[in-house]
This record gives structure tokens, C-alpha cells and sequence, in this order.
């Protein structure tokens, strides 16, 4: 494993993996992702297998823009609307399949729909224009374990199951993309991200919340749907706002409660955004093996604190079994 600067000639490297069914991981604004090529279904096979992921939670595809992603999808004239608002960017579609769509079948975990983005990192840009192939790039971390905003995480999540780790520095939003599913009359999010409902909404009016998990080993349309994820090795205590003394405190806003083991503040001003950029790499700091817990403050539910709650929920809907060792 090689943590690399992201030049023309590290691409070139990478492009050669990743043409030769091996896994690249790279930045892009919301998280590190794990690439491989989306139409090999051996390396599709590798990125389960390096982050132990089970096999029906989907991959999203991730492409350079809207032209490219209508090779491999249904296009639609909301996809259009959004795809000129919001990509680039954090913001991936669930759409139906494309006749003769080259996206491997485990990659959608055999259902007739594919997950889809636009990433807007330079790099992650750059690598896919290179490689001229669509990238399945889950977050390059063990499956259920706190995303990657850095290549350090990375690194230290993956070790050798991953050749070549580009480093493109911090992730500048900090939790995933926001899934969109767009297969029916009205649009369903079916995971909070990068881009606010709010703003969504602004584009193709009106959507609907998505309330039911699946269940069991049933496929699921999109990732981010498993009950439990995003988790450190320490139980979750939400909406805390007093601390005990075995406890690390993940604060939010200009008075946080006094007390705690180690303290990180998502955002001592209280702003959305710099909380979503500093989620995971404050969680990965705070759990450590002198911490009997992670106690979170509240977190506004509007905005990027929609997707910030969703991430929080997950991280401590294991909370009993952790307890039980």
C-alpha cells in the first residue's frame, strides 16, 4: 500500500490498477472512496472483500458528468434538472438500468436499478477521465466503521487491501452523498447527504422521505441503508448534554458541558457545515481505547444536519451490543 500525491504520473499509475481489476482509493469532496472498475465484476468482487461488505448492500457508479452516466441509466428529465444544479457534486441518483448497461450486476446487488454521482474533487475527476471507466467507490474504510476524510484514515482502515491511496488532503464536506431514488412519480431520499433537502427541493419541488429499512439480507436500492454504520469501537451516547468522567465529548456550538475525557468540537460557532467536514475525523479522534463512551450533543435537524443526525443514529444504533463487549 502507497499513499501518493495525486500528480499525472501517480494517475497514470492508478489508471493502470484499476484497468487490471486492482482498487485505488481517492478523494472526493465528501469522503475517500474505494474505486474499482464498476463493469469488472472481480474488482467489483475485491471492493466486498476489502471492506468486508456484504453483498447486497449496492455500490454507487461514480462517472465525470451527465453525459457519461446516461451510458449506464434511464435519464429522466428530473435527473436532467438536478444534474445541471447539483453536479458535480454530492448528490447521487438511483435510476433504472440502461439496456445493455455494462455496470456489473453485484455492483447494483442484482436489482434493475443503478446508483450513480458525479464527484466534484479534482482528483477523483482527473481519475475517472483518465481511466475512461465508471468507478464503483464505496467509502474506503471496513464496512460499518467511520468513513474516510483523509488518507491517513484510509490507511489505517485498509492497510494492504488497498494498492494506491491517492491523497488529495481533507475532504471539504465530510459525510456522503445524499441518494436520491428517481424510479417513481415522486422522488424518495433514501439517504441524507451533501445536499440539503432544502436545496433539492428548490430544483424539482416536493420529495418524500424514505421511513423503512430493509430487512435482513434484502437488497437494498441504495447505500446507506443498514440500521447500524458509520461506527466507531465506542458506544454512542445522542442529545447529551451533561457528560460523565468516563465519557469523550463530540460538542456542538460555543458552550459545551465541562468534564469529559477529550473533548472535539464539530463547530464552536454553531455552523452546519464545518460540523458535516469535521464529523468523521472528530469521531475517529475521539475513539480511543481510554474513552468508555462518546457522548454527542444535539445537532440542529435542518440542513446538512439532517445527514449529520442520519450518520449519528446509525453510529450508535449498536450502543447495546457494544456494551455487552
Amino acid at each position: 500500500m502507497k499513499i501518493v500525491a495525486p500528480t499525472a504520473s501517480s494517475i497514470e499509475d492508478a489508471v493502470r490498477l484499476l484497468r487490471k481489476g486492482g482498487l485505488v482509493a481517492f478523494p472526493t469532496e465528501t469522503v475517500y472512496g474505494l474505486g474499482g472498475d464498476a463493469t469488472n465484476e472481480r474488482a467489483v468482487v475485491a471492493i466486498f472483500e476489502a471492506k468486508g461488505r456484504p453483498r447486497f448492500n449496492p455500490l454507487i457508479a461514480h462517472v465525470p458528468g451527465a453525459a457519461d452516466a446516461q451510458r449506464f441509466v434511464r435519464w429522466s428529465a428530473a435527473a436532467e434538472r438536478l444534474a445541471a444544479a447539483f453536479w458535480p457534486g454530492p448528490l447521487t441518483f438511483v435510476l433504472p438500468r440502461a439496456e445493455r448497461s455494462p455496470i456489473a450486476l453485484l455492483a447494483t446487488a442484482g436489482l434493475d436499478t443503478v446508483a450513480i454521482r458525479a464527484p466534484a474533487h479534482p482528483v477523483a475527476q482527473a481519475l475517472i477521465r483518465a481511466a475512461g471507466l465508471p468507478l464503483a467507490a464505496p467509502s474506503a474504510n471496513r464496512s460499518g466503521a467511520v468513513s474516510p476524510t483523509r488518507a491517513e484514515h484510509v490507511a489505517e482502515s485498509l492497510g494492504e487491501r488497498v494498492s494506491l491511496i491517492l491523497d488529495g488532503g481533507p475532504c471539504a464536506v465530510g459525510v456522503e452523498s445524499t441518494v436520491l431514488d428517481l424510479t417513481g412519480a415522486t422522488p424518495v431520499l433514501l439517504r441524507p447527504g451533501g445536499a440539503t433537502r432544502e436545496a433539492i427541493e428548490a430544483v424539482i419541488g416536493p420529495i418524500a422521505l424514505s421511513t423503512a429499512l430493509p430487512m435482513g439480507d434484502a437488497a437494498r436500492s441504495s447505500p446507506g441503508q443498514l440500521e447500524s454504520h458509520y461506527a466507531p469501537s465506542r458506544p454512542v451516547r445522542l442529545e447529551a448534554t451533561t457528560v460523565s468522567a468516563d465519557e469523550a465529548l463530540l460538542a456542538f456550538g460555543p458552550h459545551p458541558p465541562a468534564g469529559a475525557v477529550m473533548t472535539r468540537n464539530l463547530s464552536p460557532t454553531g455552523d452546519l457545515a464545518e460540523a458535516a467536514a469535521n464529523l468523521f475525523a472528530h469521531m475517529r479522534a475521539l475513539d480511543r481505547p481510554e474513552v468508555g463512551r462518546i457522548a454527542v450533543m444535539p445537532v440542529p435537524h435542518t440542513g446538512l444536519g439532517l445527514a449529520i443526525n442520519d450518520r449519528l443514529r446509525r453510529a450508535a444504533a449498536d450502543d447495546g451490543a457494544k456494551r455487552q463487549g
